[in-house]
């Protein structure tokens, strides 16, 4: 993990910085707001900011955001100052630590505000196999296609891969294809030169310069734009990359990994993708199955989720009851890991007594999860449900409809939500963008995912 300390923390930025450096991150350090600012663009990347809690926390962030760098922020500050604290959180920091710094509290806010390592959680024998192949290619240098359903955990087997490799110590920079605009992503990739057009006010390192030695990730890679795939496919035949405005190439040493949700080979035959791009990212498939069907797996990661969540919210740990159990087992979980996790963290919150039971085991709409195994009578119930709901409507109020209720399925999350929809996440915010300017309540994206 990187970490990059802001400010001057009077004698104890001595004592952070070494605690941080013993349990493994980098650690750099820079004076004042508009430095970090600059550091992050010149490709001094951070995975977590450590910032004094006297300076303008806010302003870090709007001149990060301005500069499309995201990286989380944690306050720190000289005793315990209960309205410094708030002020940090109210301007954005997610967590406040009071100096000197207590070594275990360190270690709990830098696990649980930036995330290096997520388990990899593996019991079925269908997920084993996955599991086989990457560890089999890990330490080449070729580049691996990830594919899978929406919220089975590809970054996670990226990740995995990445901390497997040769590259390891290198850093892994992670850029999401579909939550960043058309006319942004190039920039954010392959970065620019001062001037190169409005609004680039200094040089800006781009993704690729970022990792250079260690490995890139491309994740949704089917959403990028057509002219941008040639760029990308040059990046990866010569090893270098023009900067937005540049006058000379720049040689990079990095390798590629990229994900998708979607079939790459329909996308490739609908026109939407290069065949030459796709085969260059394609030397080795690697396909995570969904949870339908790795059932071996449902009770290992609920247990996680389920400790992880009861550690998180100071909860006591508690098994799966019985009949809970067999509801994990039973249910389709469309949203694989990423629905299952979060039913697991609302049923540490929900469930009383001494064991988690059936009832606190929620969808994301809050109605309990029931495994209906009859497809008759969900057939039935169906078509019951849409006689009820659609007849005497337009096919645009119906459809704008089964688009926000989707989205608040999905919890807010655009990509997942598409997925699911059948259209790509270009279509679905187009479609968001004309339901919020009429009025209609949009869901906001997910923590973390870019509107």
């Amino acid at each position: 993990m990187r970490l990059l300390i802001v400010g001057a923390l009077g004698g104890q930025i001595s004592a952070a910085t070494k605690i941080a450096l013993q349990l493994g991150a980098k650690v750099a350090h820079v004076d004042t707001i508009e430095q970090a600012t600059s550091a992050l663009r010149a490709g001094k990347g951070a995975d977590l900011l450590m910032v004094d809690a006297r300076l303008d926390i806010a302003a870090l962030i709007a001149a990060n955001e301005a500069e499309h760098i995201v990286a989380p922020i944690v306050a720190a500050g000289v005793g315990l100052d209960p309205a410094l604290a708030a002020r940090a959180i109210h301007q954005g920091a997610k967590e406040y630590i009071s100096l000197p710094p207590d070594p275990e509290l360190i270690a709990a806010v830098l696990a649980a505000v930036c995330d290096d390592a997520p388990a990899m959680i593996v019991e079925d024998a269908a997920m084993r196999s996955a599991v086989a192949l990457a560890d089999q290619i890990a330490a080449s240098d070729a580049s691996v296609l990830i594919t899978g359903e929406s919220g089975v955990g590809k970054e996670v087997m990226a990740r995995y891969v990445h901390a497997k490799s040769r590259r390891k110590d290198a850093p892994f920079i992670a850029v999401n294809c579909a939550a960043i605009p058309e006319h942004l992503l190039e920039s954010e990739l392959f970065g620019h030169e001062k001037g190169a057009f409005t609004g680039a006010i200094a040089r800006r390192i781009g993704k690729f310069e970022e990792a250079d030695g260690g490995t890139l990730l491309l994740d949704e890679i089917s959403e990028m734009d057509l002219r941008l795939q040639a760029k990308l496919l040059r990046a990866l035949q010569e090893r270098v990359i023009d900067r937005v405005g540049g006058a000379k190439p720049v040689p990079v040493n990095i390798r590629i990994l990229a994900t998708s949700n979607r079939d790459m080979a329909q996308v490739v035959r609908a026109g939407e993708f290069r065949e030459d791009l796709f085969y260059r990212l394609n030397v080795v498939n690697l396909r995570i199955p969904p949870l339908r069907e790795r059932k071996a797996d449902l009770v290992a990661l609920a247990n996680h989720f389920i400790a992880k969540y009861a550690k998180a919210n100071e909860r006591p740990a508690r098994a799966l009851s019985e009949d809970a159990r067999r509801q994990v087992l039973e249910h389709a979980w469309p949203g694989n890991v990423r629905e299952l996790e979060n039913a697991m963290h609302r049923a540490v919150l929900l469930a009383p007594g001494d064991v988690i039971g059936a009832d606190a085991i929620r969808a994301p709409d809050g109605a309990a999860v029931h495994a209906r195994s009859d497809p008759a009578s969900r057939a039935a119930e169906a078509a019951h449900d849409a006689a009820r709901t659609l007849v005497g409507r337009t096919v645009a109020a119906v459809e704008q409809d089964l688009i926000l209720e989707t989205l608040t399925h999905c919890l807010g999350n655009r990509t997942h939500a598409a997925n699911i929809l059948g259209i790509s996440i270009r279509t679905l915010r187009n479609k968001l963008k004309l339901y919020a300017d009429s009025g209609a309540e949009v869901p906001p994206p997910a923590t973390g995912q870019a509107a």
